[in-house]
């Protein structure tokens, strides 16, 4: 009888296993080769100094070891690698839109036939490395050991001190990658890329909501002040309404840009609300969703006066960006 039972459970469980492994089958996936698909990565200038001179490469492959270093691989090529030999010391920079086609240039002539110590302006930091001034993020590492691989020096580093430029802070003072938002770069088709959008936080996912990556302001794209005054018994509801459509519109629209509501202190029935729209398309896509609707039919009764005003920036080259906690 125990031996019945016995092959009764060996057979149940190699049927499932046999189901498993033809469901596993059968999934659409095609093998590529053995091709190393960690990528996109953050886009990293490495200062370093070779021969009296300050020298920058663009370096795509770096990482993390555990919880206290990071490498960073190298072509044994390289014209930095000797400088980085000799000292045990070099510099991370993070890259920003700002500084891409200056790093793309660093990344595209060697050291050894062109001097790119003048590229960027930069700074000595406190270990003896040179900083990007204009790189949001900057860090100074030892390397503490080099791991050779056939045509590489992967030098393992141990990072001493890192500088980040106050606007890519939160309000306690720590990184902030919502406002760092720095390059990608990717190796099968070496491209750069954008930072994506946030969609939840680590252990809270079930309880934070994300923001939607942003689209760039285009030519069309327009800034409007909304002036409501909403009636006095209505202004609890109304305030909930118009919390609830500005949330989700900046969560889930690509371009709405702003949504940024006041109210004034002597008559907060007075309401004004900043929106910035990437494009004119945004806002007509903004204006027939289903949560504006709701919002507008919903608070129709409850407004007394609505006036939509235009703007114009006084600098275009400013943009005006929103973050959500």
């Amino acid at each position: 009888m125990i031996i019945a039972v016995i092959l009764s459970s060996v057979t149940a469980i190699h049927t499932y296993a046999q189901k498993s492994h033809n469901t596993i089958d059968n999934m659409e996936k095609k093998c590529i080769g053995n091709q190393i698909a960690l990528y996109p990565k953050p886009m990293t200038v490495i200062g370093t100094e070779v021969d009296g001179k300050v020298n920058w490469l663009v370096v795509g492959p770096t990482g993390i070891i555990g919880h206290d270093r990071i490498f960073v691989s190298m072509s044994k090529s390289h014209y930095s690698n000797q400088g980085i030999q000799e000292s045990k010391k070099l510099s991370i920079n993070l890259v920003s839109r700002q500084m891409l086609p200056k790093a793309n240039y660093v990344g595209s002539v060697s050291g050894s036939s062109v001097d790119k110590s003048e590229v960027f302006e930069y700074h000595w930091g406190e270990n003896g490395t040179p900083l990007i001034d204009v790189s949001p993020l900057s860090m100074e590492c030892d390397v503490v050991d080099i791991y050779e691989t056939e045509g590489f020096d992967n030098f393992i580093c141990s990072v001493t001190h890192t500088y980040a430029s106050p606007d890519v802070l939160d309000g306690e003072g720590k990184l902030d990658y919502t406002r760092l938002k720095p390059v990608l770069f990717e190796f099968p088709t070496y491209s750069y890329l954008a930072t994506g959008e946030i969609i939840g936080k680590c252990m809270k996912l079930d309880s934070t909501r994300g923001m939607c990556a942003k689209d760039p302001m285009g030519a069309d794209g327009f800034v409007r002040l909304s002036k409501i005054e909403v009636f006095p018994q209505f202004l609890e509801e109304y305030m909930k309404y118009a919390t609830e459509v500005g949330e989700v519109s900046l969560r889930t629209e690509p371009g709405v840009l702003t949504m940024y509501a006041v109210g004034e202190k002597d008559n907060p029935c007075k309401i004004t609300i900043l929106e910035t729209y990437a494009s004119k398309a945004a806002y007509d896509a903004h204006i027939a969703s289903e949560h504006f609707q709701k919002y507008k039919q919903g608070t129709l009764h409850m407004v007394k006066s609505l006036v939509l005003s235009d703007q114009m920036p006084l600098n275009p080259a400013n943009r005006i960006e929103n973050y959500i906690q």
